[in-house]
């Protein structure tokens, strides 16, 4: 098996989701007590939040190229950002190494086509909502999306930011995402693309009534079924030093 590269801590409970999904994929596919290769560079979120806020996207992208920078020169064959936001900067991080990295909305289009949907409704941050990075990667592959109107919006990305990322699951927040997902479907959505990894904390198949694609399992099942396929490097790759390596804070204390 190859060794999977995760640029988790975006948030660290979404991670943590991802790394408990690689192990269980593994397993069910080799049997046993076999595990995950894997390698994790977690950031501090809240860094990374307010580089968001801020629009500070640019200094966002260096951080994330020079953690996958780490994660090559550990060892990793592949390497995933764990979160739908930050793919916003995926082409920044996938040009700062030699090792692929595996597009989240790549793996979730796939999984939308081969159910045989086309227009599906999208839940994410106000980020991955309301900017193109996202919508039109799922647009390039063939899907008509739809977002939840503005109040809609408001409401999912408070829930993700103010609960979620802190590891608060509500029913009051449950119940608004129904309401939410029930409008995207009134508009003609056929499916739902749960758009941010910590919404899979949140919403599951009974909240729902048309199909659910959860984007965190979805992409790591990809990123198992990437490591399983084809010969292991074992060779760890040689570390490349960059000036960005020696401080991925950006930020003043």
């Amino acid at each position: 098996m190859k060794t999977i590269g995760l640029i988790g801590g975006m948030s660290w409970e979404s991670t943590a989701e991802y790394y408990r999904l690689l192990n269980e994929f593994t397993r069910d596919r080799l049997g046993g007590l076999h595990s995950a290769r894997c390698v994790i560079w977690s950031v501090d979120f809240a860094e990374i939040e307010q580089l968001q806020v801020q629009g500070r996207w640019a200094e966002a992208g260096e951080v994330l190229a020079a953690a996958a920078r780490s994660l090559e020169a550990a060892g990793a064959d592949l390497v995933l950002i764990c979160t739908n936001t930050m793919h916003k900067v995926a082409d920044v991080v996938g040009a700062a190494v030699s090792i692929p990295l595996l597009h989240l909305a790549d793996a979730t289009a796939d999984a939308v086509r081969a159910s045989g949907l086309r227009r599906v409704g999208l839940l994410g941050t106000a980020f991955t909502m309301e900017q193109d990075f996202y919508r039109d990667r799922l647009a390039a592959a063939g899907l008509e999306v739809r977002v939840p109107d503005a109040d809609g919006r408001a409401l999912v990305h408070q829930v993700i930011y103010e609960e979620l990322c802190l590891g608060i699951v509500r029913d009051e927040s449950r119940t608004g995402y129904r309401r939410v997902i029930d409008g995207l479907v009134a508009a003609g959505a056929e499916g739902i693309i749960l758009g941010c990894t910590e919404i899979e904390l949140l919403i599951g198949t009974k909240d729902s009534p048309v199909p659910l694609f959860p984007t965190a399992r979805l992409h790591a099942g990809a990123a198992v079924d990437a490591a399983l396929a084809g010969p292991r490097n074992d060779t760890p790759a040689p570390r490349r030093p960059h000036p960005v390596d020696r401080s991925v804070s950006t930020l003043p204390v």
